[in-house]
């Protein structure tokens, strides 16, 4: 079997060219969106970040002012700073993207790729689903902890990037998660953090998928309770990673990429931290229970994806 596999295997290079391709395409479409619109949005960010805090001020007593005019302001200035943002996220997010897909690409040119058939067609129908609900528990399941002019937020988002992973493999998971969470970021006030989004729900479906269907091989026949401790432990590593890799890069990349200040960044990667751990308790326990829920009812419906 294993020769057989490797005989349907070709190499290709169609991917690592368009890759590279949208690599130089957007890193040169971040070079001019930062210089540009983004610089254009910080004067923006910076009385947006002093009126919030006149606003806190007043409400504590400490100052005076017209609330209602001062609110009427951060409404105004918002949207357009989202605005002014949004193509630089945009091209950083394209960046992301050019990166993985240039590293599949090596890896199709170096290591070769199977033939296409219904598996693939299968999985790329479940990642379709799973990405749109990924989106839906993000952008309509969520609490917002305002930091200043950015935001962190407890949601419901990270529970289907991990079941896809589980359901469909680290690849075509994580891409789910990835594109499903990122979309939610672009939709919502959260436009900044698509890049790191895309970014780390791709790793947590890889990681995910590494565990559950790489090591342990848990798409084949086993105990119930060898899949139950799997499952598990695979949900444990993917969202553990995050809960690490979360604020860590947060910091990094909202201080280095965006240029925010540290105080606020530094205020933020504590929020952050606090709701990333949360969310991750309620990932794992309900991807688990999901997962565990739907294995046999995909198996007798004939919707079950084995993994390669």
């Amino acid at each position: 079997m294993e020769t057989k596999t490797n005989k349907e295997k070709r190499k290709s290079y169609g991917l690592l060219a368009v890759g590279a391709v949208l690599l130089i395409a957007g890193i040169l479409f971040a070079l001019y969106a930062y210089n540009t619109t983004y610089q254009q949005s910080l004067p923006i960010a910076a009385e947006l970040s002093e009126t919030k805090a006149l606003v806190k001020a007043i409400k504590e007593g400490t100052a005076e002012g017209d609330l209602d005019a001062l609110n009427s302001r951060i409404s105004s200035l918002s949207p357009e700073k989202l605005r002014l943002e949004r193509p630089y996220s945009y091209a950083l997010t394209l960046v992301f993207f050019a990166v993985m897909l240039t590293i599949k690409g090596i890896y199709n040119a170096v290591a070769g790729v199977p033939q296409k058939g219904k598996t693939n067609i299968r999985r790329l129908t479940q990642a379709g689903l799973l990405a749109a609900l990924c989106y839906i528990g993000f952008a309509f399941f969520k609490i917002d902890i305002p930091a200043g002019t950015e935001k962190a937020s407890f949601h419901f988002g990270n529970v289907f990037c991990v079941l896809a992973a589980l359901l469909l493999g680290g690849y075509w998971g994580g891409l789910a998660g990835a594109v499903g969470m990122t979309i939610g970021d672009f939709t919502t006030s959260y436009v900044t953090s698509a890049p790191k989004t895309f970014l780390l729900k791709l790793c947590i479906g890889l990681i995910v998928g590494l565990v559950a269907h790489k090591i342990f091989k848990l798409s084949r026949e086993h105990s119930a309770r060898y899949v139950t401790g799997v499952t598990i432990l695979a949900c444990v590593c993917g969202m553990g990673f995050n809960v690490v890799a979360d604020p860590l890069v947060g910091y990094f990349y909202k201080t280095y990429l965006f240029g925010i200040p540290q105080d606020v960044t530094q205020v933020l990667v504590k929020i952050s931290a606090l709701t990333t751990s949360v969310n991750a308790v309620v990932a794992v326990a309900a991807a688990s229970v999901i997962y565990l829920a739907l294995r046999p009812a995909l198996k007798k419906a004939d919707l079950f994806v084995e993994m390669d």
